[in-house]
């Protein structure tokens, strides 16, 4: 995202959300998801704000942050031009001035997808195969969270996931995985994908609230991480 346009974002982030009077903790909003990566066959239009929703879901249920909806801002404004108007009873309309916003900005972007393993043997007939397999997925995910006053960036922590699918499956010949990514609850991708929005949530609650000791276990798993990529590249 160009300087510009991330900077206007910002200022949308930080000017149009509704207040949770009620809520503790950072104000937080999540952006749709970016991929880096070519070949991901679960990525397709949409997925990047299945992933923000899903992301917004989990800080939400830690308990730690007041999550604002960035996505449907339009039927909030709606809702508020819509009490402004007259039409509704004046105590229950939605009131315009009332809105509060977020102080930091969530962005992720895929940035590594591998599967490997490979299906076993296994008995074929009239096009329903019964079969072993195992597979292992590898997912990375660059977070970066930004302070919408400042546009700085606050924190950043490459999160990786991993998940194994071993045992027997039943399945067809022909097709493959389509439609959105809810297809994918119960695939390989999809654990990786679960496990990476829960560890982004557990460290952007340790990172951003509890701090201190917490964070000698996230500098730990991210000193493994540079040290394990330094191991695959070759200098001749």
């Amino acid at each position: 995202m160009h300087g510009r346009n991330f900077i206007a974002l910002c200022a949308v982030v930080g000017l149009f959300i509704p207040a949770l009077a009620s809520a503790q903790g950072p104000v937080m909003a999540v952006n749709d998801f970016g991929n880096n990566v070519t070949g991901v066959y679960w990525w397709h239009s949409g997925v990047g704000r299945d992933l923000a929703g899903m992301l917004t879901n989990e800080l939400a249920s830690v308990g730690s942050f007041q999550m604002v909806e960035r996505n449907r801002l339009g039927a909030i404004l709606d809702e508020q031009d819509l009490g402004a108007s007259g039409r509704v009873e004046p105590s229950t309309a939605a009131e315009i001035g009332k809105m509060v916003g977020a102080q930091y900005l969530v962005t992720g972007t895929v940035t590594a997808y591998e599967e490997s393993g490979r299906d076993r043997a296994g008995i074929g007939f009239r096009g329903v195969r019964l079969g072993g397999k195992k597979k292992q997925i590898y997912l990375a995910v660059d977070i970066r969270v930004v302070d919408t006053t400042t546009g700085a960036v606050t924190t950043t922590r490459t999160v990786e996931a991993r998940s194994e699918d071993k045992g027997f499956d039943i399945g067809l010949y022909k097709g493959g995985f389509g439609g959105n990514l809810a297809r994918e609850k119960d695939t390989p991708a999809g654990k990786a994908i679960r496990a990476m929005v829960i560890e982004v949530a557990d460290y952007l609650e340790c990172a951003l609230v509890i701090q201190g000791s917490c964070m000698a276990e996230y500098d730990a798993k991210e000193r493994r991480r540079r040290e394990s990529a330094k191991d695959t590249i070759k200098i001749d």
